[in-house]
């Protein structure tokens, strides 16, 4: 029997962060659910204890069902019946199992059903559930959608659908359109309102993932007349009262088994969530944020699959006399794929730390005033999480799609062919670099953090840490790293020219995650040796790709953007 968590000793070292201490206490209001609910826990240690059995249940379930399932859910996929999906069978167990296990509304409230896990450890449930089959973590992480109606919907919408969610009925969020992908503001699904008040909406959306769920958030134009992201509002259709129908599933590259949907609304009952107006400026930015961590998990866990799938078969394969992996060619991509997971991963998990701290303090202001330190660190993480988010979507999907490529290159022709399943990780990694927010768009949330200074500064509060004997050299090269980084940001800034720093933005927005995530390598090393190695190829790689950008940008002249520009 496999176990996708017991069998990978990193997570371990992540959920163990010495972060969760303050997360858990928290979260946990210092453990106030324990005379209320039977399986709340008495104080940190159980909690840990608990996060640990329930991933533990999630890495059997992933192991044994999920992954055991995940070529056939490939090739059957979902289908159409009469404006209505129908899953793959492997999916319908899938979700069975996670039903039956109480794996739905993890992060959620005990009082509304949920297990009130941080966001921590239920992305490390995402990260594990990717890696035996990204097409169902598309299904599975989608319950991540009732953050949304628990921070924004009012109590009476809580506490109709939330519930709903824990007890294993699906979520979707719909907001693309034919003519409106990336760009939202562009959205004409038409919202009108009732004279008793109610609102329907009529129109069709596309792309939309899981599309024929049971519960949507749906973005929608509300004011008359209007033509930008000011007259766009945030609704909840509920698929019982119809009105929706599914026209088509598109026909996609891979995650197979997830249905992307066109949807067509006639008349369809919904439910306005929040304010007016507000849908897309404040409620669609809160809805992607976790999209794009979720996003990021499912490129870490795809990431692991493609370098277990790589290091098996170069153990097997053999030729000229000798298993592959004793060609240094061939071992050198592996050591690169797994500093590249190993530094995806800890991007990823100092991400969700941040974005737990300023998640739970803005929950907590909910009941009562927060303490002057406690609204400073309520705003130190919240800026974190926003530069952090970016980041690590855009890192990790790239990452993700470079390690399924040489996946299929170290298992050469065989790669190719459907025999093996790193074929299908191809495939299915390359959507995460795509959806969600390009990683062109991630740059384009990113850019602002280099300009102020937020990823220098975290840079700089790194560099103070103590490291042991053994990595002071590696310290040294992460300091030189950020020094170049400093160097090529100021001068793009310098100029004041806004199309210039847009053109080398890419640029530094890779710098950046380069040496934040040897910094980050480092920190892991520091409570676990294992990471060494990673950390070492890792920063001797980051090195690299930071003076070649360093060397671009400081022999280049804002004038010579014209050859590149169309």
């Amino acid at each position: 029997m496999a176990n996708f968590y017991t069998d990978n000793p990193s997570l371990k070292v992540h959920l163990t962060h010495p972060m969760m201490k303050k997360i858990v206490e928290l979260k946990e209001r210092d453990f106030a659910d324990a005379d209320k609910f039977d399986y709340a826990p008495q104080n940190f240690d159980d909690a840990m204890d608990s996060y640990d059995k329930v991933l533990e249940i999630v890495g059997e379930i992933c192991g044994d069902i999920i992954a055991e399932n995940a070529e056939d859910v490939d090739h059957n996929g979902p289908r159409v019946e009469n404006g209505r999906v129908v899953y793959a069978e492997g999916t319908k167990k899938n979700l069975d199992a996670c039903r039956k296990a109480g794996l739905m509304g993890m992060s959620m409230p005990r009082r509304l059903g949920g297990l009130n896990f941080p966001i921590t450890p239920y992305i490390m449930a995402a990260d594990i559930v990717s890696r035996a089959d990204a097409g169902f973590e598309n299904l599975w992480g989608l319950q991540d959608c009732a953050e949304t109606i628990y921070e924004f919907a009012s109590d009476e919408q809580k506490e109709k659908y939330i519930p709903r969610v824990c007890a294993g009925e699906t979520m979707s969020m719909d907001l693309t359109e034919p003519d409106a992908g990336s760009d939202l503001q562009s959205v004409m699904l038409k919202a009108s309102q009732k004279e008793d008040g109610s609102w329907v909406v009529n129109g069709v959306k596309r792309f939309i993932t899981n599309g024929d769920s049971d519960i949507h958030l749906v973005l929608a134009r509300s004011e008359e007349g209007s033509k930008d992201g000011r007259g766009l509002s945030m609704f909840i259709y509920d698929k019982r009262n119809g009105g929706v129908t599914v026209r088509r599933i598109e026909n996609k590259m891979g995650i197979k088994g997830s249905p992307t949907c066109e949807l067509v609304y006639k008349d369809a009952p919904v439910e306005l969530v929040g304010s007016r107006r507000m849908g897309l400026i404040k409620y669609v930015m809160a809805l992607m944020n976790g999209a794009r961590l979720g996003i990021a998990a499912q490129s870490v866990g795809l990431s692991e699959a493609a370098y277990r799938e790589a290091l098996a078969y170069a153990k097997d394969r053999r030729q000229f006399g000798k298993a592959i992996i004793d060609f240094p060619a061939v071992a050198e991509i592996l050591s690169l794929m797994k500093a590249k997971l190993d530094a995806s991963r800890t991007l990823l998990y100092a991400c969700s730390r941040f974005v737990d701290m300023y998640k739970i303090y803005d929950d907590i202001a909910k009941e009562r005033k927060l303490e002057p330190e406690e609204k400073a660190e309520q705003k130190h993480f919240s800026k974190l999480a926003d530069a952090f988010t970016p980041l690590a979507k855009g890192m990790t999907s790239e990452y993700c799609n470079q390690n399924t490529y040489d996946c299929i290159q170290i298992h050469g022709g065989s790669g190719f062919m459907k025999d093996y399943a790193c074929e299908r990780l191809y495939r299915d990694a390359r959507i995460t670099s795509i959806y969600e927010g390009t990683t062109q768009l991630q740059v384009v949330a990113a850019i602002r953090h280099v300009t102020t200074g937020t990823y220098l500064s975290f840079m700089q509060e790194a560099e103070k840490e103590e490291v042991c004997a053994d990595d002071q050299d590696i310290k040294s090269i992460l300091v030189e790293m950020s020094q170049q980084y400093a160097a090529a940001v100021e001068a793009v800034t310098a100029g004041k020219d806004p199309k210039f720093v847009d053109f080398m933005a890419r640029r530094l927005v890779e710098m950046a995650g380069h040496v934040v995530m040897g910094y980050l390598l480092l920190a892991d090393t520091q409570r676990d040796a294992e990471v060494r190695r990673s950390l070492r190829v890792y920063v001797k790689y980051g090195q690299a790709e930071v003076a070649k950008h360093a060397g671009f940008i400081a022999n280049f002249r804002p004038e010579q953007m014209d050859e590149y520009l169309y």
